[in-house]
């Protein structure tokens, strides 16, 4: 015999689960961040965002496709911030345009790039972000 279970009649709102703020692709220690570059002035510290290898739709991406859309990457969470980042008051009267942490839209060619343990950091002037986002991965990246 089969028993079935009552319907819930509950009229609590269905449970949305929403994407993970934490740093897509970025797992930190104080070993590796003792590695990065401390950026002087009006510089901040970058890591482009790194595409991952299955689409949404489940395909699987190729090595050549994945560092094709790296190098046209416009979108990065910042690491660290220079002493000067936005102080000048001048340019920047309603106050910083982004913070440590935060995943920030920059230009194609925009920045230095730096190689470090097999991966790429930029250094970018505090003038070339261009927008904030919540979550990286919903930018397009074209290439």
């Amino acid at each position: 015999m089969i028993q079935k279970e009552p319907l819930s009649t509950s009229k609590a709102p269905p449970k949305i689960s929403l994407p993970n703020k934490e740093l897509v692709g970025v797992q930190s220690t104080k070993k590796e961040l003792a590695k990065l570059p401390l950026p002087t002035g009006w510089r901040l510290l970058v890591l482009p965002f790194k595409q991952k290898e299955k689409t949404k739709g489940g395909i699987i991406m190729t090595d050549d496709a994945i560092d094709r859309s790296q190098v046209a990457s416009t979108c990065g969470v910042v690491l660290r911030m220079g002493p000067d980042c936005y102080r000048d008051k001048e340019r920047y009267p309603d106050g910083p345009w982004c913070k440590e942490k935060d995943w920030v839209i920059f230009a194609r060619y925009a920045g230095s790039r730096i190689k470090i343990d097999g991966g790429e950091v930029r250094l970018l002037n505090d003038d070339e972000v261009l927008a904030t986002v919540d979550n990286p991965e919903d930018i397009f990246h074209e290439f």
